[in-house]
């Protein structure tokens, strides 16, 4: 079990640096100028190259991309001024006269607009983005998985024609489609009747009570962020309960008298579920990539709508950021699917 973690670990980590390249070398081939970006574009000569040489702009493209990565590791060379100014850094041993190998926490640089840390933007919206994204996929998961259930149960139905032309219909749109309909449709034509609104954020800001919880605003993005991977698990669930309601074992537990509900849930359910499980952690994932649409829609202030809004200010390091902080959750997650998937099914990691 140790070694396939391990394995699936150093996967992971060769993945995450060679996004960390790609998305090193996409944004520093753009025209742009950091340091300009910086101070803004009246400024003088001097505070330019002042600005360019500490952000090493005045050195080669691979020794920024060294530098790049030494700021985005968790265990980087500082200078004694730089571990000082570090909060939470601690020395490991010294490298050189005035360097010191420290235990750190990733850094991300600062915003070109606000000059607040990077990671403190992401942490700040990360929230948001997380609870949308739970929302959308605790309400896949669930009715994904009843109508699977349903469709296989009565096959050949119109229950199970209408079931599996949701879940066709639900793949074949795209979010930021289905988005723009439901805020329409649900939060302008019936707003009335719904009493939902087409945008607004996790908490709405009350002049006398301060910021005040606001779950409505949650349903429509979470509805639109859930339909495809809703659709997903509607499919797994459907085939998958047909297999196995065909194997033997299935046949035995009816001919010793059980229930057709214990059999259902106690039997054909539970073997059922290792694609499903697959396909809700990894989807999981995607959903936080897919909210930066989603979130942009609906004006619901999370992570996708911060790196949207600093794209179209060329605020490049907190675009970087989050791209790379995107990609870390997705090894994450995949991680933590092999090895749930590795437990239900041992057979997993013995292939492996």
């Amino acid at each position: 079990m140790l070694r396939f973690f391990f394995r699936k670990t150093g996967y992971g980590l060769l993945v995450l640096f060679g996004v960390v390249g790609v998305v090193f070398l996409l944004f520093n081939v753009l025209p742009a100028d950091p340091a300009r970006m910086t101070l803004g574009q009246r400024t003088d000569v001097a505070s330019l190259e002042n600005v360019r040489k500490e952000l090493h702009l005045d050195k080669p493209v691979g020794v920024q991309f060294l530098y790049y990565v030494n700021d985005l590791s968790p265990i980087g060379v500082l200078s004694d001024t730089e571990y000082k100014e570090t909060p939470g850094a601690l020395a490991l041993f010294p490298v050189g006269e005035s360097s010191d190998l420290v235990l750190k926490t990733p850094n991300l640089r600062r915003s070109y607009q606000s000059k607040k840390p990077v990671w403190e933007i992401l942490t700040e919206a990360l929230p948001g983005t997380l609870v949308l994204a739970l929302a959308a996929m605790i309400f896949a998961t669930v009715a994904g998985i009843a109508l699977g259930i349903i469709s296989a149960v009565k096959q050949n139905t119109w229950m199970d024609t209408g079931a599996v032309f949701a879940s066709v219909t639900g793949i074949s749109a795209p979010s930021f489609f289905a988005g723009i309909v439901l805020a329409y449709l649900f939060g302008f034509v019936l707003a009335d009747w719904t009493g939902l609104h087409m945008t607004g954020s996790l908490y709405d800001i009350d002049p006398f009570r301060g910021r005040v919880l606001n779950l409505g605003n949650l349903v429509l993005p979470a509805l639109t962020l859930g339909i495809r991977p809703l659709a997903i698990i509607v499919q797994l669930t459907r085939s998958a309960m047909l297999d196995v309601l065909n194997q033997d074992y299935i046949r035995t537990a009816y001919a010793k008298g059980l229930r057709r509900r214990a059999v259902l849930f106690g039997h054909a359910l539970r073997n059922a579920l290792n694609p499903v499980i697959t396909a809700i952690t990894g989807w999981f994932a995607e959903l936080l990539a897919g909210a930066f649409f989603v979130e942009y829609i609906f004006g619901w202030k999370g992570i996708g709508k911060v790196t949207v809004d600093a794209l179209e200010k060329f605020d490049f390091p907190v675009v970087m950021g989050a791209v790379l902080f995107t990609a870390g959750v997705f090894v994450i997650i995949n991680l933590l699917a092999d090895l749930l998937y590795s437990l239900i099914d041992p057979r997993i990691r013995l292939t492996n």
